[in-house]
């Protein structure tokens, strides 16, 4: 088997710079969703359900486009492709989500229409942002993957932080940060429009500074026989013949994603609540009275915006912690203690009620995102091989689709049994349920076959 070549820096650089763009689209989405829902007038108890169509979408669409992936070859290259479809896409919904309140529609009608819009940004962010993953597998040799992977994760959070400031900064040079009832502010809706922008320049960059390798030369690169590019498999042959990895770390997984779902979900209304004192309306739902967030209120959408520093602080916390990351000698080690800190992190926002005091909180969330964007796929690449990296990666985005799809079908439900009145807001305990969850996924990394990582 012929050894893949070492690659400059700029070039392992250049394979991922259109994750930044694309990782600014994801921040805009995780930090406002649940604001936009919110403000088109979602129940709070119901908020969860509207994340649940995003994984649905990516756990059917991953491992086709995986798939596909693997067997395509045309001028354009391999994965470059997809990865141009996909941005193109979610630029379009980019331009339409924000504005769901804009077009006139009744409540529900706009409900509708940006719960598809948010299925469609959601799938079509997925589709541009693993082609990343699988260029690092199929044109980085082992020795350099944790470099490639680190880059990969610096953009990704320079990303995240420019994604989160942009409601941010629009509001403070005096772009409106309220609307009329059931309109998504101005300062939300112009910074899906400037992530949209970055994105395709990124993309464009990227697509027009790598090329793949051709064929012949990919297979030799990763000893790929002419017998085996004749056999026939299908996902549940070769979920068969996955590596112990791929089901170990598939595990960790579990308990990561559905901590941060919850996260992505309830910080608005914890910080709102626990923070920033937003009043409290009546609300009449099948005949019983509920009090639930004013949406409205100046008070609702600066927590909005606090939340969008908040995870740029993650981000930053993120990006410190992925320098550091390298320097453990054992990556079992360093995965579990990440977690663990974030950990820490989500149950401390129960006890500080200090906007300034969560940047603790969300700095050791963002160790634990630093490992999860890492760690996982450095795992499982090395543990690959063959001409399936796609089709595994594909059906690997799974373990991260799974736990979301649970932990927004079951999240409304757990906030009720968290509902007592005269306590603390209940988003709160969601967020130190995601912190338990995060420990018990460290816990579970004592379980990875370590030599099959390394």
């Amino acid at each position: 088997m012929k050894k893949i070549p070492d690659l400059s820096f700029w070039k392992l650089w250049n394979i991922s710079f259109g994750f930044f763009g694309v990782q600014i689209a994801y921040a805009l989405q995780s930090a406002n969703i649940s604001r936009i829902f919110s403000t088109l007038g979602a129940d709070p108890h119901s908020l969860s359900y509207f994340w649940i169509l995003p994984p649905l979408a990516g756990i059917i669409v991953q491992p086709i486009i995986g798939a596909l992936s693997d067997k395509t070859w045309c001028r354009f290259g391999r994965r470059i492709p997809y990865l141009f479809v996909g941005a193109l896409i979610a630029v379009l919904v980019m331009c339409l989500l924000p504005n769901a309140g804009s077009f006139g529609m009744s409540v529900s009608a706009a409900m509708i229409f940006g719960l598809f819009s948010l299925m469609f940004l959601d799938t079509s962010i997925n589709i541009a942002m693993q082609p990343f993953k699988m260029m690092v597998g199929d044109m980085v040799n082992e020795k350099q993957k944790g470099l490639a992977y680190s880059i990969q994760s610096f953009l990704c959070n320079a990303g995240s932080l420019a994604g989160y400031l942009f409601p941010f900064i629009f509001a403070a040079i005096g772009i409106s940060n309220i609307a009329p009832k059931g309109v998504i502010p101005d300062s939300v809706i112009y910074s899906f429009y400037i992530g949209a922008a970055i994105l395709i320049i990124c993309v464009i960059y990227t697509t027009a500074k790598v090329k793949e390798y051709p064929p012949e030369l990919y297979a030799e690169y990763h000893g790929i026989t002419k017998e085996a590019k004749e056999e026939k498999s299908n996902i549940f042959s070769l979920l068969v013949k996955a590596p112990k990895a791929f089901w170990t770390v598939g595990l960790v997984q579990f308990f990561c994603w559905a901590a941060f779902m919850f996260m992505w979900t309830y910080t608005n209304g914890t910080v709102a609540a626990g923070v920033f004192n937003t009043p409290s309306v009546e609300v009449i739902k099948d005949g019983i009275s509920h009090m639930v967030l004013d949406t409205q209120s100046v008070q609702y959408q600066n927590a909005g915006d606090w939340v969008g520093i908040l995870f740029a602080v993650q981000a930053v916390g993120s990006v410190l912690w992925a320098m550091v990351l390298p320097l453990f000698k054992s990556r079992k080690f360093a995965y579990a203690l990440s977690l663990i800190l974030g950990g820490v992190g989500f149950i401390s926002t129960m006890f500080i009620h200090d906007q300034y005091g969560l940047f603790v909180s969300f700095l050791l969330i963002g160790c634990a995102w630093a490992a999860m964007l890492a760690l996982p796929f450095t795992i499982l690449t090395n543990a690959l091989t063959g001409g399936h990296m796609g089709t595994y990666l594909g059906l690997f985005n799974c373990t991260i689709c799974v736990p979301q799809i649970i932990a927004a079908v079951v999240g409304g439900w757990i906030l009720k049994i968290f509902t007592t009145p005269g306590s603390v807001p209940p988003e709160v305990n969601m967020l130190v349920l995601a912190g338990v969850l995060l420990i018990t996924g460290a816990l579970c990394v004592g379980i990875i076959k370590e030599k099959e990582a390394e």
